[in-house]
């Protein structure tokens, strides 16, 4: 069994672990971390796990932790996972990282975006935990950096198209998520009667996630990618669609996007390809650990637009930091995460 902690254990990521790990066949949780309900039981907090996880919620204690674990998920503000896995390393323990702090290879392009004077990653071997690029190296990974919503979204539905160079380094992104993407603490701009019956874009192209998704697809395409990123928040709980507009280098038809798309991703379980005319919706996707993509031609202007499929809880944070988990411990890839979408 592989000993498990979580640091932010109540936060929407951090109830979303549990609720996975809880059914994990081959995971023991052994502590939780939460600075506002510690000594109460998680599933007194959260009732849904009423029978599933009824461990008490202790204040952070990296030491306790890192005694008692073979792995820790932190699922905290920017800053604070680096000190926690610079603990954890020393002592053979691996850390899963649901924020920003290891998602960077250029440390100061991170303290730019987050504006905060964090510790370098120094000689701490990191990988972005990206299963569908990363794979063979997050198997010796001492630290993953969990990717975020968005660009896991965006670098899955354009990976295959710069990795064959079938379009042009330019691309335009308008994506649209849940409010559960702007996590658990109450703030105006996720109040009930701002968000009901109302949709409105935020960060017009100044988002956190930009650098990310720039970073990974240029690594992907060879030379550098830009990205013109905008955001949209939905009132809806879960889910991201992601739709990307991208300029082809030559004429293809449908079929042959099709065939690309299908060809690269034939052997990962989580991606799924959609028959050319149907078109991905977060309804598909929702409390799953899959990503749907689908696609379209415009002719007239020679333009493919993607389009992708996430729950931003699941394949774009905590389903996608078990499935790191995983691939680290040398389990099935899809073990505790081989749950059908609901529907509807």
């Amino acid at each position: 069994m592989v000993r498990v902690g979580i640091f932010g254990a109540t936060g929407y990521t951090g109830v979303e672990l549990i609720r996975i790990l809880s059914k994990h066949e081959k995971v023991e949780i052994k502590y939780l971390s939460s600075q506002s309900y510690n000594t109460k039981e998680i599933s007194d907090v959260y009732s849904s796990l009423i029978g599933f996880c009824d461990k008490e919620l202790e204040e952070a204690d990296v030491e306790k932790a890192i005694s008692n674990c073979d792995v820790i998920f932190t699922a905290l503000p920017s800053g604070h996972a680096s000190k926690i896995a610079r603990e954890a390393v020393k002592r053979g323990v691996k850390v899963i990282d649901l924020g920003a702090d290891f998602r960077f290879d250029d440390y100061f392009v991170y303290k730019e975006w987050y504006s905060g004077d964090y510790e370098d990653y120094g000689d701490i071997k990191r990988v972005y935990g990206l299963p569908e690029i990363y794979r063979d190296d997050i198997k010796e990974a001492q630290v993953v950096g969990n990717p975020g919503c968005y660009p896991t979204s965006v670098i899955l539905g354009l990976m295959p198209l710069l990795t064959n160079g079938i379009i042009e380094g330019n691309v335009i992104v308008d994506s649209k998520s849940g409010v559960s993407g702007a996590g658990h603490n109450p703030s105006h701009n996720n109040m009930y009667a701002e968000c009901n019956e109302n949709i409105k874009a935020y960060n017009v192209a100044k988002h956190r996630h930009i650098p990310e998704m720039e970073q990974e697809l240029s690594k992907v395409f060879g030379e550098k990618v830009s990205v013109v990123f905008t955001p949209h928040l939905t009132p809806m709980t879960r889910g991201i669609l992601s739709t990307m507009y991208c300029k082809l280098k030559k004429d293809m038809d449908v079929n042959t996007v099709y065939n690309v798309y299908t060809d690269f991703y034939k052997n990962e379980y989580f991606v799924k390809v959609l028959q050319p005319g149907n078109y991905p919706a977060t309804k598909s996707v929702y409390g799953s650990n899959f990503c749907h993509i689908g696609f379209e031609v415009d002719k007239h202007t020679n333009t493919l637009i993607v389009m992708s499929a996430i729950d931003n809880l699941v394949k774009g944070a905590s389903g996608q930091a078990v499935q790191n988990m995983n691939i680290m411990f040398g389990m099935d890839e899809n073990t505790g995460l081989d749950i059908v979408p609901i529907y509807p």
